[in-house]
């Protein structure tokens, strides 16, 4: 998957990368009736879900794992919403950019408690990239909430728990 950051109010993603198509690591542990994470591990970026927390990562570009943890430890990323593009032809990245703005913008509202041109939270997402478009079906855009840490835009703060109803 691609990723884009926004930062500040300016929309970004990262690409989801397969290395054909199953890169990284397995499933994380999870709670039998939550699904939530419930020990930190490595897993296949495709393993990645809503409700996912993941720690500090230093990872841009195209990304092919990533780290997972119980929401109730520090992290940084929290997947908040996902939507499935529609078929046909990969959209360019400004296709792709109107469809986030239309889909994760409400779905942030919906999940922070407040406006999301009000809010001092933030998001990126994670995009198919044109290999995993075409050799594994993927159309999944998942959004993903963070805190900017206000001393440095470009950084983003720990958190614990999930940022659900935070209202700021």
């Amino acid at each position: 998957m691609d990723t884009r950051y926004r930062r500040p109010r300016e929309l970004g993603a990262y690409s989801v990368s397969s290395n054909l198509i199953g890169g990284g690591g397995a499933d994380a542990q999870r709670d039998e009736s939550t699904g939530e994470v419930t020990e930190g591990s490595n897993i296949d970026i495709f393993s990645l879900k809503v409700g996912d927390c993941m720690p500090a990562s230093d990872t841009s570009g195209e990304i092919t794992d990533a780290d997972v943890v119980p929401c109730s430890e520090p992290h940084t990323d929290e997947v908040f919403f996902d939507f499935e593009l529609a078929e046909g032809d990969l959209p360019s990245d400004e296709e792709i950019q109107a469809e986030v703005e239309a889909q994760c913008v409400p779905a942030f509202t919906e999940f922070v408690g407040v406006d999301y041109y009000d809010s001092t939270l933030d998001f990126w997402w994670l995009t198919p990239t044109e290999a995993t478009w075409t050799q594994a079906d993927d159309r999944l855009v998942q959004c993903v909430i963070y805190e900017p840490d206000p001393a440095d835009p470009s950084a983003s703060l720990d958190v614990t728990g999930s940022l659900a109803g935070a209202a700021r």
